[in-house]
């Protein structure tokens, strides 16, 4: 069984296709910086180099055609046409009403864009995605994985707002968590390398990327989450402000003589980093460059970034009260070691200790790492995420009848000997870039140790 699945965030688009029967990645692949000038698509492929393709995409379905006409490619490409393709995956941000992944038909793309301005930065790209792919391959299944429905397990206080009773039983506002398959598939993963069984371990993920979420998961089942009816609460972001003082938009809506529609559109795509560095940076790659040649208000922006990474994380910690491990991913989390070092500065009175050479030298989506120092309590780890193999076995699991929720269900890669071998592959090139990586990476097996010694 060959499996597409598609995942659009913000300013990406990754990709993966998946051979189920023979449980191996063909390709995994990503069209980043969307919608800005440099736009590049890289995919990874077993026993072949890297791939590169310089195209800018103004949006995300430029980026998708990019991807399949990769995919069918005859020299590059991993499949002979898309006929071969048995079920199509789309990661969708916002699920709204739906508790757990689905199979696509029309009313769930209707209900997709009944909801679409809850996540305006995300499901609109996930609706052209699912469009584009239908029309593509009308004959096969489509499921949609909802980021939503890992965080169903959060008691009344955490997803509850303060704002009228009728609004949450008429119009379903409250909270409702994203980056969901993130988290489960990094949560689960962490419980491997700490050698517990997840039901017995309390971890943070912080997943840093253009968007940005920490979640609090507590043997096993998320308690708390830091964004909420829209990807627009919690965490400074690219563009997005995070938490703020409501009144300060209804201010501004006032002076300025300001349309609602208008708000919206400053709060998701000109606030976060873009905003704190005056108007000019929302990659995190350009706010390094610009602290690195001493630009003010880009170190400004990283101080506020790392204060409210922070102020979460001692929140959390408080809420679950005995924490194991802080997981940092997603791009930012993983090749952002500035970044993490200073989120966690000043937390070793808290059993936090960074070990800064192993953090340095962790810059990689190949490998799990390990960057805590060694008398750190809280171990702390960079692992890369993968949505892709989450949605993959919830969308075999719905076509064989046993799909469950995930409190229920158990994946394959909570197995002590699960290896994503396309990314062994691609490590061993990383290790030739960068030996000293070999300082953080964890979890190698014995095989790859031979193949790196070589």
């Amino acid at each position: 069984m060959i499996i597409l699945f598609l995942n659009c965030g913000s300013s990406s688009v990754k990709y993966s296709v998946y051979d189920w029967d023979q449980k191996k990645s063909l390709c995994a692949g990503g069209v980043e910086r969307i919608g800005i000038d440099g736009t590049r698509l890289t995919q990874d492929r077993n026993g072949f180099p890297p791939f590169e393709v310089k195209q800018n995409c103004k949006d995300h379905k430029e980026a998708i055609n990019l991807v399949i006409k990769t995919l069918t490619d005859k020299q590059h490409g991993v499949i002979e046409n898309i006929n071969v393709i048995s079920a199509v995956g789309h990661r969708i941000v916002h699920g709204g009403k739906f508790a757990k992944s689905v199979i696509v038909d029309d009313s769930v793309v209707a209900e997709l864009r009944n909801i679409a301005d809850l996540a305006p930065l995300h499901n609109p790209a996930h609706i052209m995605g699912i469009e584009a792919a239908r029309a593509l391959l009308p004959n096969v299944t489509h499921v949609c994985v909802m980021d939503t429905a890992f965080h169903q397990t959060m008691p009344p206080e955490a997803y509850m707002y303060a704002l009228p009773r009728k609004w949450y039983t008429d119009y379903g506002i409250r909270k409702y968590g994203f980056h969901g398959s993130s988290v489960l598939y990094t949560s689960r993963r962490a419980a491997v390398l700490m050698d517990k069984p997840v039901e017995e371990l309390n971890t943070i993920v912080c997943h840093l990327g253009a968007g940005a979420s920490l979640t609090a998961v507590q043997n096993g089942r998320c308690v708390d989450t830091s964004m909420g009816l829209t990807p627009l609460e919690g965490l400074v972001m690219g563009s997005r402000s995070g938490d703020i003082d409501p009144s300060a938009c209804f201010h501004m809506m006032k002076k300025l003589n300001m349309p609602p529609e208008e708000m919206y559109t400053i709060l998701n795509k000109k606030s976060g980093m873009y905003a704190l560095t005056g108007d000019r940076f929302s990659d995190q790659r350009d706010v390094r460059k610009g602290m690195d040649e001493g630009d003010e208000l880009c170190n400004l922006a990283a101080d506020v970034q790392a204060h409210r990474i922070k102020k979460y994380l001692g929140a959390y910690m408080a809420i679950m009260g005995r924490l194991d491990c802080i997981v940092f991913t997603a791009g930012i989390g993983e090749r952002g070691p500035d970044v993490r070092e200073h989120s966690l500065e000043g937390l070793e009175n808290f059993g936090i200790v960074l070990d800064k050479e192993r953090n340095n030298v962790a810059s990689t989506n190949k490998a799990e790492c390990c960057i805590s120092a060694d008398n750190s309590k809280v171990k702390i780890f960079v692992i890369p995420t993968d949505e892709e193999i989450v949605g993959v076995q919830d969308i075999v699991a719905l076509l064989d009848g046993t799909y469950d929720v995930y409190t229920k269900f158990r994946y394959i890669f909570q197995e002590k000997g699960y290896r994503n071998k396309l990314r062994d592959a691609a490590f061993i090139e990383d290790v030739k870039k960068n030996p000293a990586i070999l300082k953080a990476a964890v979890n190698l097996p014995e095989q790859l140790k031979k193949e790196l010694k070589k």
